[in-house]
């Protein structure tokens, strides 16, 4: 696992030991990255459910401003602590322990330019931090939200809580579900 490009390209990365995170493939975080290019420079990201923190960290290397990270695993944020600072990008990252959704509660940005969520497949906890990026000001139809999930889940449950599907991308195992806020 290894940074990608930008101004910490190809730095190595950690990843927490054990089953408790699933890091994104090299070739998979290439293709979310070619896909959202042009919003990642100078944009406020928010990194979700980030286990070693390497798509956050991609995101600052290629010009995000700042980004936030959220895990509730103990070792995962040691990591993404290591991972920032070896990539030397500490500076612009912030992490908070605990669930996302109480995390958004934390991150004091007038907007939320992108927010990446990775949470374990089959859990359905995304929809608790649907419905709270969905009451917030910080989020509106700019914000572009993007869930790595399993493959093939069904998209009517994010149009129910008011969000509208803009892409799906599929991949062997897993997909990327680009959404925004229905205004």
């Amino acid at each position: 696992m290894r940074v990608i490009a930008g101004t910490a390209k190809t730095m190595p990365l950690k990843a927490p030991k054990g089953m408790n995170t699933r890091p994104t493939q090299d070739r998979i975080k290439e293709t979310l990255f070619n896909i959202i290019q042009n919003y990642v420079p100078g944009s406020i990201f928010l990194d979700l459910y980030s286990g070693s923190g390497q798509i956050g960290i991609e995101a600052l290397s290629r010009g995000a401003l700042h980004a936030y990270f959220s895990d509730t695993d103990r070792d995962a944020l040691n990591v993404i602590r290591d991972n920032l600072t070896f990539t030397r990008l500490s500076d612009k990252g912030t992490i908070f322990r605990g669930d996302a959704a109480s995390a958004l509660g934390s991150i004091h940005e007038k907007h939320f330019d992108i927010v990446y969520m990775d949470p374990p497949y089959n859990s359905g906890i995304e929809e608790n931090v649907l419905r709270a990026l969905s009451s917030m000001k910080q989020v509106d139809e700019d914000t572009m939200i993007i869930i790595e999930n399993e493959k093939d889940i069904p998209l009517d449950r994010y149009e129910m809580l008011g969000y509208s599907v803009e892409r799906v991308k599929q991949y062997l195992r897993s997909e990327h579900i680009f959404l925004r806020k229905n205004i």
